[in-house]
């Protein structure tokens, strides 16, 4: 139902969509939420109803909020409660970049484990009362929210700058000294290429920058710990259902291309078609609501205990570090040999003047399917077409390659792969 609910009519289970612009108060509401036990579904204010209609069916919810105003209303009847324990997670709902995304539910958890959620977030980032957190991505989505919700809980505080301007996050560094901040690789070359020409802040109040979302360029993965203070740079692999990795910048020198090593608590393997699988405690499990099977091919059992896959594929080397190959849906089958279009990507990224770029295949009377590149950035085609001799095998090397002024993207900077073929 839209229009402004009250307090009193959300009984514990409840489910309550957020179709607003984040802020504050927002994160307020959420935390307030899952403190009594009502479950907010945090949702880009920006969908079209079609598309709200499609998500929401599985989710159900209690309460649509669309204003400030219902913010204001819900946050009124909690005011003066002392924050206290989340139980639970929001109900985040996957990207989308290959289909209508799924609500990932966590259910209500025993104060237990409601403490053990919050407190491995605490453990792993070092939250504390002195943090500033600077929220550069839309807050309805799973990272941002998580970063956001771990500093308050904590004592801490929370900057929220609005819509990404590189500009107007500069001045936020220098007005409100953050010591922490979440961005995903578009972010921080966006930021990066305003301060090749407006001047580096000083970025020494940052005790911890992490990025994640998409693959870095190793370019702008170098800058980042050339500039940012030594130690303060992660990255870390994860997605809406739940957190696989975490890893230093110092580790990923000593280990290029690796996404880090299991997260305290969860064991990593791979099956024998490379795919990854998580076992996490109890309190990191989930279902896709209303989509039982897509729940059921998610999970298996380990010896480490249950365990889930986002159909990603990758390696763990000898000393346990992951190494992405690709997602198990992005496979390019050409001429019969597999190719993931994350290598290839990672490939073409070596070449200099290479800004972004996005690998798919497109249908083949003779191979069946052909590997094409999108490419965003000042470069030839002869030169993307020799390097990638070099280093790739012939099936793997991009048949056809297109310069493009910007990559179809969701608002957290991963690539809406469903959109891809509509740029041949």
């Amino acid at each position: 139902m839209d229009g402004p609910g009250t307090a009193d009519a959300l009984a514990a289970g409840a489910r309550v969509t957020l179709l607003v612009p984040g802020s504050p108060s927002y994160v307020d509401l959420v935390l307030a939420l899952l403190a009594d036990g009502i479950f907010p579904v945090p949702l880009d204010p920006a969908l079209t109803q079609a598309e709200r209609d499609r998500i929401l069916d599985p989710i159900a919810p209690d309460l649509v909020v669309t204003s400030q105003a219902q913010v204001e209303q819900l946050l009124a009847a909690r005011r003066g409660r002392s924050r206290s324990l989340p139980l639970g997670r929001p109900i985040h709902c996957t990207s989308g970049t290959t289909g209508t995304p799924k609500g990932v539910w966590s259910g209500l958890l025993p104060e237990s484990e409601a403490a053990a959620l919050v407190d491995e977030e605490r453990d792993l980032w070092g939250f504390d009362a002195d943090d500033v957190n600077l929220v550069l991505s839309p807050l309805h989505h799973s990272a941002p929210l998580r970063f956001a919700t771990g500093t308050l809980l904590a004592g801490g505080r929370i900057v929220v700058p609005g819509k990404f301007d590189p500009a107007v996050v500069t001045a936020a560094i220098e007005r409100d000294r953050p010591t922490t901040m979440f961005c995903v690789p578009t972010h921080l070359q966006r930021l990066l290429a305003h301060w090749d020409t407006a001047g580096v802040p000083d970025l020494s109040s940052f005790r911890l920058v992490a990025h994640a979302g998409a693959p870095c360029p190793p370019q702008v993965k170098h800058r980042l710990v050339e500039l940012f203070p030594d130690g303060s740079t992660w990255e870390f692999y994860g997605s809406t259902e739940g957190q696989f990795t975490a890893c230093r910048s110092e580790d990923w020198l000593a280990h290029p291309g690796t996404v880090g090593r299991a997260r305290p608590g969860r064991t990593l393997t791979t099956d024998d078609d490379g795919r990854i699988w998580c076992a996490v405690p109890q309190h990191a499990r989930f279902t896709y609501l209303g989509a039982p099977e897509q729940t059921a091919a998610a999970w298996r059992d380990t010896p480490h205990g249950p365990a889930f896959t986002v159909g990603d594929v990758g390696r763990i080397d000898p000393d346990g570090y992951l190494h992405l190959e690709g997602r198990r849906t992005d496979l390019i089958i050409t001429g019969g040999v597999n190719v993931y279009p994350l290598e290839v990507e990672n490939a073409l990224r070596e070449v200099e003047g290479v800004d972004d770029v996005a690998v798919f295949g497109v249908p083949d009377d003779r191979w069946g399917q052909r590997v094409c590149a999108a490419v965003v950035g000042d470069v030839t085609t002869d030169a993307l077409d020799a390097h990638a001799r070099l280093v790739l095998a012939p099936a793997k090397r991009p048949k056809e390659y297109l310069g493009v002024a910007g990559l179809p993207m969701t608002a957290t900077g991963k690539v809406r792969r469903d959109a891809l073929a509509d740029l041949v």
